[in-house]
């Protein structure tokens, strides 16, 4: 019985049609097809020629009961800015009612209850919805290095005449059913580059061949046992392989192995799928979640109405806070939002008096407003620029001699980053807890001894910028074309010796021996003293400490930085033994 015919007895075992004709407009298909799939269900035995199913049929029908349904819920959704850190997705309300909660009492109405929701970020969030519904809770360690491949493997052992659901989905009406002939997965007959299936002319899903587009693809899915178990294998074997860490479950989906998947055909207005803020606002604007903080923040600072805050977009997340791209009335702007743990790291008032300092010097970013008691922040995005590329010569030294121009400013401030005291208070939010590195007190220690000799070689404290790394020097192209270059994200800056910028610079960068001395070079344009140079050598060293004892404050709130982390610590110890060689030799 092919799906045409399943879709016919289908029809007529849900809701008896008098007439063939009735029977295809009920399914969708032309009545000469439908005639086609009669004959052959009345051959073989399924239905009687007055249309009505057979005990044969009805057996089929009533062993062919979905058994269970999996519902990924783990992800961050980073799309989601700037909500994306209150609450998870699958939260989100709609008219009132969590989407999760609309999925699940869906799946209820069909006689579902076997559950499971495989959760991660804000894990507990979720868990109210064990006592509500019953249902099964999996966490998915990996949740924030790993897409929903690792979490549908997770529990694969469940899937058996399964439904596979997405957590961010609003159907308007129900897309489960009592009864289940054959596998599909729910697709939109709508063009999608970003896709990697399509669906044929026989309403199948197909993998995509060259030159073709996708359709867009909705999530839920519906596998038979045979199915399920041919994903199972697949998963596992993928999942073995660490290429595959950011692969989607449909990734999954041998569909040569599956003798046919069919595409579940909905329209945008049938299923939503919600990834963005401003999809949210446009599917309900009075959902809870669409009053947010943040909105309510970036309003009232640009003096506009919260629909005017449109064209929202993620940034690269970065190392200490998110922040977001918007519009309003024809302008783009950033705003920042403070990572984990911030409250603990800045000072967002002395971060305050820094941009008063600075202001009117044309060195950083325009800042629209900044709140000194919690570190939300909007600058104006400046158009066409681009990062300093910390590989590029001719970048690194037009950036030098930027911040250099800036030291020669010698501006003030009333409160000073103090290195060594910060990489004790950094140690200190370990709360208790011993270093990663087995070594560490050894290293501290040699760390420490470098600090007479650093105090005895500062020349002058200026305001510096500590953080000006690579990633903070924006190069812009302007209308009479030159070149203009912003240094931003002042948030560290304070009074100290202005060469720790220099070290600071060599350090994010992950720097060689040879690069860093191109680098010195570049900045001290007539020539670094030796005495300097071993300076800058102890502050990477310091800073090497310092940053590497954040990576673990913020790797105990769950925040990874991978191989930036390790190379920290290797600063650390590597720049001690060069400038205790290097002072030898005076």
């Amino acid at each position: 019985m092919n799906r045409q015919e399943c879709d016919v007895l289908n029809a007529l075992l849900e809701r008896p049609c008098p007439t063939q004709r009735e029977l295809a407009e009920h399914v969708g298909r032309s009545l000469g097809s439908v005639n086609q799939s009669v004959k052959k269900l009345q051959e073989a035995q399924f239905i009687t020629k007055e249309l009505t199913p057979t005990s044969q049929a009805l057996d089929l029908w009533n062993g062919s009961t979905p058994r269970n349904a999996i519902i990924l819920a783990a992800g961050y959704g980073m799309r989601m800015v700037p909500i994306n850190t209150e609450i998870p997705k699958g939260l989100l309300e709609v008219y009132g009612q969590p989407l999760i909660e609309r999925l699940i009492e869906q799946l209820h109405a069909v006689g579902v209850a076997n559950i499971t929701i495989v959760v991660g970020f804000m894990k507990e969030r979720f868990e109210y919805l064990m006592d509500k519904y019953g249902v099964e809770l999996v966490v998915n360690p990996e949740y924030a290095t790993k897409n929903n491949l690792y979490s549908l493997e997770l529990v694969a052992d469940k899937l058996s005449d399964s439904y596979i659901i997405p957590s961010d989905l609003w159907c308007a009406e129900n897309p489960f059913a009592k009864h289940e002939l054959y596998s599909w997965y729910m697709m939109e007959n709508k063009p999608d580059p970003n896709s990697w299936l399509r669906i044929n002319r026989k309403q199948d899903v197909v993998s995509l061949q060259p030159k073709q587009t996708g359709h867009t693809m909705i999530g839920i899915s519906y596998l038979r046992k045979e199915d399920a178990e041919i994903v199972k294998k697949q998963m596992r074997t993928m999942c073995k392989d660490p290429a595959n860490e950011d692969a989607f479950w449909e990734n999954a989906l041998c569909l040569e192995n599956v003798e046919t998947l069919a595409a579940k055909v909905v329209s945008e207005k049938d299923v939503i799928e919600i990834n963005t803020y401003e999809q949210l606002r446009a599917l309900d604007p009075n959902s809870a979640q669409v009053r947010s903080k943040t909105i309510d923040i970036a309003a009232e600072a640009l003096s506009c109405q919260q629909t005017e805050i449109t064209n929202i977009t993620v940034l690269k997340k970065g190392m200490t806070n998110r922040s977001f791209l918007f519009e309003c009335r024809g302008r783009r702007y950033i705003m920042r939002i403070p990572g984990e743990g911030t409250e603990q790291l800045i000072n967002r008032r002395q971060e305050a008096q820094v941009y008063q300092t600075i202001r009117d010097k044309n060195i950083c970013d325009a800042i629209c407003y900044i709140d000194p008691s919690n570190g939300y922040k909007i600058t104006e995005y400046l158009e066409n620029a681009r990062s300093c590329d910390a590989f590029n010569p001719d970048d690194v030294k037009k950036c030098m001699k930027r911040l250099r121009d800036f030291h020669a400013l010698s501006l003030t401030v009333d409160h000073e980053f103090d290195i060594f005291g910060k990489i004790n208070f950094y140690e200190s939010l370990w709360e208790g807890t011993s270093s990663m590195y087995q070594d560490y007190e050894k290293t501290k220690q040699r760390v420490f001894s470098l600090k007479p000799y650093i105090d005895e070689h500062v020349e002058a404290k200026v305001l510096t910028h500590i953080d000006a790394v690579p990633d903070n020097f924006l190069i812009r192209r302007m209308p009479d074309g030159t070149e203009d270059i912003r240094l931003i994200d002042w948030e560290y800056a304070a009074m100290q010796d202005p060469h720790v910028d220099i070290a600071m610079f060599c350090i994010y960068a992950m720097y060689n021996r040879e690069q860093v001395e191109q680098l010195i070079d570049a900045y001290f344009v007539e020539g670094c003293t030796k005495e300097t140079r071993i300076k800058i050598y102890c502050y990477i060293a310091a800073c090497g400490l310092l940053w590497s004892n954040w990576c673990e404050y913020k790797s105990n709130l769950g925040v990874e930085f991978g191989e930036y982390s390790l190379k920290q610590y290797r600063y650390a110890k590597d720049y001690y033994k060069i400038a205790m060689q290097e002072m030898q030799k005076l």
